[in-house]
């Protein structure tokens, strides 16, 4: 489902952010990915989402080949992955429902489909009864999970994630943790950005270490 084949990405400044990275992740799989500050994990991330290109290699998604998409049709292959970010980048001046409706009014989906999907969402996050509220008035541990909400609304088949709980208490952290594990258990391809080794390693999931940009280690839990 994720797939990069000897990745390197390298900035215009001289930065070699990734260097020769591959693995591959299956459908219905989970994994985190670590490393300490700048090792190369957001920039990973971002080569998923088509937020940058790789500087050599490729980089495979849901079967497609991120290198040979157009540009007018980033936004379309964008649709079959859910991003969730560390800074939830919700829209203050809308309400909840507005914010988690938002990838299906660009997809153009039906006025009764959206509502629909939208108050699911909101109920698998547990913020049903918010719906009509202004994110303002919602905790940071409810944001972001409004934020999750938005990400898995459209029900793509991949879900990428961000240092998800990185404001977040430690019981704060777990539940949105268990979320995500919530939707690995549906068939949903999760892979996510953390330095939270602790948390990680109770999950008990694949990890892949980065270290200045390379791959140290591919750890896979026992069955």
């Amino acid at each position: 489902m994720i797939r990069f084949e000897h990745v390197s990405k390298r900035y215009s400044a001289g930065h070699e952010a990734l260097a020769e990275l591959s693995f591959e992740l299956g459908a219905g799989e989970m994994a985190f990915v670590t490393g300490h500050s700048g090792a190369g994990k957001s920039t990973l991330l971002k080569l998923v989402a088509l937020v940058e290109r790789p500087t050599r290699g490729q980089v495979l998604v849901n079967g497609q080949n991120l290198g040979q998409v157009r540009r007018r049709r980033i936004p379309q292959l964008r649709r079959g992955i859910g991003m969730v970010f560390q800074d939830h980048r919700l829209l203050m001046d809308r309400s909840v429902f507005d914010n988690v409706a938002l990838p299906l009014v660009i997809a153009g989906a039906r006025r009764e489909e959206t509502a629909k999907r939208v108050r699911a969402a909101l109920d698998k996050v547990g913020l049903l009864r918010r719906e009509h509220e202004a994110p303002v008035t919602l905790s940071t541990g409810e944001q972001q999970r409004v934020g999750i909400a938005r990400a898995i609304v459209v029900k793509p088949p991949v879900l990428i994630a961000d240092e998800p709980t990185g404001n977040l208490d430690p019981q704060l952290s777990a539940e949105i943790m268990a979320l995500f594990g919530e939707f690995q258990q549906v068939g949903t391809t999760v892979l996510i950005a953390s330095h939270d080794l602790p948390l990680i390693k109770r999950l008990g999931k694949r990890v892949l270490v980065l270290d200045h940009g390379r791959l140290i280690d591919d750890y896979r839990p026992q069955r």
